[in-house]
């Protein structure tokens, strides 16, 4: 696996882990992270974003950044790959009965 491919993932895991737990919007830690980790430029960085939440709002905002070729699809696939799964367990962790909403609100 290539290095990229796992930057990608876990960027999308931790976005989806932090969306799962908390319902925070992704793309405060995703395209950040992009842009800081990866080097990704900030216009491809937020079309990636866009893409990967394509299912839920971001069909219309891709489309566009595809328009101006600032969206890789398959960096896009990668991400949403990380956002699902990390959303799943974020999910599963944070519904644990050994985790209270006195220590989320902590967090």
């Amino acid at each position: 696996m290539s290095n990229i491919f796992i930057q990608l993932l876990l960027i999308g895991l931790v976005s989806g882990v932090a969306g799962g737990m908390f319902g925070i919007g992704s793309g405060a830690i995703m395209i950040p992270a992009m842009i800081l980790v990866i080097g990704l430029d900030q216009k491809l960085a937020t079309g990636i974003f866009g893409a990967a939440q394509i299912l839920p709002i971001g069909i219309l905002a891709a489309l566009v950044y595809h328009r101006k070729a600032n969206l890789d699809i398959k960096y896009t696939l990668i991400i949403a790959i990380g956002l699902i799964v990390g959303n799943f367990f974020g999910a599963l962790f944070a519904n644990q009965p050994f985790i209270s909403s006195e220590f989320m609100k902590d967090l």
